[in-house]
This record gives structure tokens, C-alpha cells and sequence, in this order.
């Protein structure tokens, strides 16, 4: 049976439902396949700014603490996020306040002012959080790392943008953005636990009038390709040393995905992991230590992160490195992939779990691959990996490509880097 229903509004604005017979409360979420990769030289940051920018009041409800005001009134909690691929915004509430928190979504997303006083306040407000950013190496070094995987491709510029372009941009900015990206083949619209009845009729009143092509597509990735390993250093003084230390992967869509979750998991996942083993537990070189895979429509990156003795970075860089070699030159072990096999399929049960979790994983889908997968899908997918098919795709995306590695720290040299991870 499926978990999820598919339905097409008359301008071609899909919906996606997950009903749960025993939940009371409802989660509402408008999803679009937009954000900091959609972007331009001249507005980068524009898709997180436009984030901000859309709680900030509409015609109908004047201010932010208008939106905020009708949210509290029904216990909802109300916000939004922008990634590299896709922007949501979503309102969670009890099942019957559901018609009143789809109004206040579209009505955010249709017609927020963009008032150009708010517009110069919210910039101090942004500048203030690149700060903060640019001031946590933990956070900071993961942009580094995709900048060193990406280039100058828009896949691998920060998400928050730079000062100059937050700064001069303008209500034409916004509404040239919204306009191109922000249209009806580009949005889900996502309804999951107490779903309701009338629910399709419903958002054909508010968002059936909507219009706008969704042909056009980001800059292709570039990913910077080299046999050599790439080194990036930041010189800051702190007590610790933040790295990454990665290698490109697999797109979204490839045929071996749900193998290359599990490497990750291997690697990185959980206190019985390789690298918490011995990064952490062995040798006492970190405190936090983990390893993901991201993919992207058209690319993707194998990467871990720790935070490091600053005496002991090169042994942690080495360290790391070598585990990854490893699961290209040694098949993992049958009882190490059955842990690796269970854990990722209980970390996504717990995720689907709840109301929230269950659409959040079936729009991801939906918007970037145009199809939102059942979850029996994806634990089939896992169930199926063997150790050959774990090794082989190890092989691929470690033996011919050189590891890269971002580090923040009181570090001036990147050539002794580099060799550690010749």
C-alpha cells in the first residue's frame, strides 16, 4: 500500500499527502525546487534573503508579528529553510487549524510586500548571522570543503552569500527571483497526518490561479576533477582544528546510491563507526568525528568532518585518510555491513516516524526527482547491497581521484597537508 498520494492541481502545482490514521496533528509544508544554486553572480544569497524576507509581512497580514500572531493562535510552529536545491517553508499544527495554516503559507509565499524599510533592516540582520557563521569554523569549514569540490559553480558558493551582494540588493532582486523560479511546475505542496478532507479543492482556491514555466535549470555542476589531492587551509587561531576531508561521489539518482549510503554509514555514522573508533576512541584525537554522503541533483561528495587536537591535525589527517582508502582496498566485513544495514534503516524509521518526517522525506523526492519514493522503496534499496557492491563503489569514487581536504586552524604550510594525503 502506498504511503503517499499524488495529486496535480489545474496549472500543474503538485500535491503530495501522507496520512496517518492516528496522528491529530498536521504538518503543511510548500516546497520548491529553488535555491542558492539557482542563483547568479550579482544576487548570491538571494534565495536564503527571500527566506527571511517572506515572514516579514503581506497585504493581508501586515507585519511579522501579524503572521506570527495568527500561527500562535492556532499552537502552530511556523518557519522555513533554504538548502542548495530546495526552499521550504511549513507550518506544523493540530489537524483542525489545517485550512487556517495553508492560508498563511500561501498567502507568504503569493504576497509578501518586500517592503523595502524592512528589506534595509533585514540586512544588518544577515550580515550578523554570516558573522556568526564565518566565526564557528565547525560550521564554516563544510563551505570551504564544497568550495574545494565545486569551484565556482554555484554548488559551491555559501548559501548566506557575500556582504556586497546582500547588501545591494533591492525589492527588484527579490521580485526577479521569485518570479523566475517561484512557479507552479517548481512547488509541492506537502500535507502529512490529520490530511483532511477537501484538501485538493482547498488549494485549488488558493494557488489554482498561479502561473509560470519551471524549464529552466541551474548551472550544471562543474566538480574539480584531479588524480592530486587538494588542500585548502584557513590561518585562524583557536584551540582546536576543524577539517573535512573528502572525495567527490555519486548524483542523486544513481543506480548505486543506496550502496553508497551504507559506505557512509560504515565510515561515519554513529559511535560504531570506523572513524568514532578510531578517530576518537582509539587515539583520543577529537571529541566529534563523523562522516555523510551528499548528493545533489548532478553531483555529489563523500565527506568527514572533526574537530581535532591542533598538536595532533596531521595524524588525524592521515588517520582519516587512511580509513577511507581502506574500504576501497579491503571488502567489509559481513557482520560490520549488517550493523552499518540495520542502523541506517532504523535512523530512517525514526525519521518517518512522524508526521513531519514522512513528508519532509517524500518531498526531498518529489522536488528534486520528480517522484516521491515509498519508504519500502528505499529499505529495499538497503536491503539489497551486499559487501561486493559496497568495496566496488569504494573503489570508484576513491581509487582514481585525489582526497580533498578544507581545515581551519593556526596553520600557515598546506604542502605538509598534502602529502599526508598523497
Amino acid at each position: 500500500m502506498s504511503v503517499y498520494e499524488r495529486h496535480t492541481l489545474s496549472n500543474g502545482l503538485r500535491v503530495l499527502t501522507a496520512p496517518l490514521d492516528h496522528a491529530q496533528s498536521v504538518a503543511c509544508y510548500i516546497m520548491l525546487s529553488a535555491g542558492s544554486r539557482y542563483e547568479d553572480a550579482s544576487n548570491r544569497g538571494i534565495a536564503h534573503f527571500a527566506e527571511h524576507m517572506f515572514f516579514k509581512g503581506t497585504e493581508k497580514r501586515p507585519t511579522a508579528r501579524d503572521l506570527s500572531m495568527e500561527v500562535d493562535k492556532i499552537g502552530g510552529e511556523f518557519n522555513a529553510f533554504t538548502s542548495k536545491e530546495y526552499t521550504g517553508y511549513y507550518i506544523r499544527c493540530a489537524g483542525e487549524q489545517r485550512d487556517t495554516a495553508l492560508d498563511v503559507l500561501v498567502d507568504m509565499v503569493r504576497n509578501s510586500k518586500f517592503d523595502s524599510e524592512e528589506l534595509e533592516r533585514e540586512k544588518g540582520v544577515i550580515i550578523e548571522e554570516m558573522n556568526m557563521y564565518f566565526d564557528t569554523p565547525r560550521d564554516y569549514v563544510g563551505s570551504m570543503y564544497e568550495e574545494l569540490v565545486f569551484g565556482s559553480n554555484p554548488l559551491g558558493w555559501e548559501t548566506l552569500g557575500t556582504r556586497e551582494t546582500v547588501s545591494a540588493a533591492t525589492r527588484e532582486t527579490f521580485m526577479d527571483y521569485i518570479g523566475h523560479w517561484y512557479t507552479p511546475p517548481r512547488m509541492v505542496v506537502g500535507v502529512s497526518g490529520m490530511v483532511g478532507n477537501d484538501l485538493i479543492p482547498t488549494l485549488e482556491g488558493l494557488l489554482g490561479d498561479m502561473s509560470g514555466n519551471g524549464k529552466d535549470r541551474p548551472a550544471p555542476a562543474e566538480v574539480v576533477s584531479t588524480p592530486e589531492p587538494l588542500v585548502r587551509v584557513r590561518q585562524k587561531d583557536s584551540d582546536q582544528a576543524n577539517v573535512c576531508v573528502g572525495i567527490p561521489s555519486y548524483p542523486l539518482d544513481h543506480p548505486d546510491r543506496y550502496a553508497l549510503q551504507l559506505l557512509a554509514t560504515v565510515l561515519g555514522t554513529g559511535m560504531s563507526s570506523r572513524l568514532f573508533l578510531e578517530v576518537r576512541e582509539r587515539r583520543g584525537l577529537a571529541y566529534y568525528v563523523f562522516a555523510f554522503n551528499s548528493s545533489y541533483t548532478d553531483a555529489g561528495t563523500l565527506v568527514a568532518q572533526a574537530g581535532v587536537d591542533l598538536k595532533r591535525a596531521e595524524e588525524a589527517v592521515e588517520v582519516i585518510a587512511a580509513e577511507f582508502r581502506k574500504l576501497a582496498d579491503e571488502e567489509v566485513g559481513s557482520e560490520e555491513l549488517e550493523k552499518a544495514r540495520s542502523l541506517a534503516k532504523g535512523r530512517f524509521v525514526l525519521q518517518t516516524e512522524s508526521p513531519n518526517g514522512l513528508i519532509l522525506f517524500g518531498l526531498r523526492r518529489e522536488v528534486l526527482e520528480g517522484k516521491a519514493a515509498e519508504p519500502e522503496e528505499l529499505l529495499a534499496g538497503l536491503d539489497a547491497v551486499t559487501a561486493e557492491d559496497v568495496q566496488r563503489v569504494a573503489q570508484d569514487i576513491i581509487g582514481g581521484s585525489g582526497l580533498r581536504l578544507a581545515l581551519i586552524g593556526p596553520f600557515d604550510d598546506a604542502s605538509k597537508f598534502e602529502r599526508l594525503l598523497a
